[in-house]
């Protein structure tokens, strides 16, 4: 009995098995078959949207994006400083029937389509007014330095501009340059009695690298790309840029880097345009320059974050964007010292 027993629980346990492996074989094979059909009828694809709304699908995501990224960065064109778009898109991995075509081209017209292009170059002044322009700082400082070679009459008054532009200028050559500008020496010389001093108030006494502690903290007045960092180019400048420069669309929001008082609002034509400029006590202030629009007056209170002006191009300016100084006790310091 006891053998036959045994050999009846052998012969269930084989049976059971032969049905285990029966049914893993079946599952197995279906997934096969679920597989297959999803690979034969779709893709994993992505989804590509634009400002929430779904405008196609990209096999290649990095491919894509490679592209608009070097579209913003400005490797495109000569010339070209950067670029920006009102919308960058946003992926999602998802499943796609094989007969629906992705449309990465018409994905990166439409980021591209709205974009705002800055060309940067270099204009050549005399008595701060632009006289030529030059592709690079390279042309614009061999001009210089052959004016000053031939002992320019002028070259106390030839200058440097670094330019940012929705468009180009017409560049003039080196030589030419230098033809249209050289001016011989008279025999007889005179000095000029009607030049005035900018007001102190508009200027800052000096610039300094160096971070000193302000006692406050600030956050960033706008968003936007930097175009002209603080103290460039000061080698041939007509003065050492006492500021940063965050390139911007006109009307974008600016807004008080900290709270205080504001002890300027307005345009008194020294070349900042509109701009406020904010009082923090401790001898700190905070100006930006160039704006469009101003949202508040002279002995006004502005909190930290607070609505103050709106991005322009006003005064010298090239290119929408905001000049933003940080001053202590008179003197400029590198904004992103404290910013950015």
């Amino acid at each position: 009995m006891r053998g036959v027993f045994k050999i009846r629980v052998i012969g269930n346990i084989a049976v059971w098995l032969r049905t285990s492996i029966k049914l893993v074989v079946l599952i197995v094979v279906s997934m096969v078959l679920v597989v297959g059909a999803i690979v034969l009828f779709y893709q994993p694809t992505y989804e590509v949207s634009l400002n929430g709304e779904v405008v196609g699908y990209t096999s290649h995501k990095s491919d894509l994006q490679s592209r608009i990224n070097e579209y913003i960065s400005s490797k495109e064109e000569k010339n070209l400083a950067f670029a920006q778009v009102d919308a960058m898109p946003t992926y999602r991995i998802c499943l796609l029937k094989n007969d629906v075509v992705t449309n990465d081209d018409e994905i990166y017209d439409m980021v591209t389509g709205n974009g705002t292009k800055y060309y940067k170059y270099y204009a050549i002044t005399e008595e701060k007014k632009e006289k030529l322009y030059v592709a690079n700082l390279k042309e614009a400082e061999k001009i210089v330095d052959s004016l000053k070679e031939k002992d320019s009459a002028n070259i106390d008054e030839i200058g440097i501009v670094e330019k940012y532009d929705t468009k180009l200028k017409e560049f003039t050559s080196v030589e030419e340059s230098i033809s249209k500008l050289y001016e011989e020496r008279p025999i007889v010389t005179y000095v000029a009695s009607n030049y005035s001093e900018p007001s102190a108030s508009n200027y800052s006494s000096g610039t300094s690298s160096s971070k000193v502690e302000l006692g406050i903290s600030l956050i960033n007045p706008v968003s936007g790309i930097i175009t002209s960092r603080f103290a460039s180019r000061d080698s041939v400048r007509d003065h050492a840029h006492t500021g940063l420069d965050i390139g911007a669309s006109e009307g974008t929001p600016i807004k008080a880097a900290a709270g205080g008082t504001v002890t300027y609002s307005g345009n008194c034509g020294d070349g900042y345009g509109n701009y406020v400029v904010i009082s923090h006590g401790n001898g700190v202030q905070t100006l930006y320059a160039h704006c469009s629009v101003l949202h508040v007056s002279e002995g006004q209170s502005v909190s930290q974050g607070e609505l103050i002006a709106e991005v322009g191009e006003t005064g010298n300016a090239y290119g929408t964007h905001l000049h933003l100084e940080i001053r202590k006790d008179g003197i400029s310091y590198d904004p992103e010292n404290y910013v950015y």
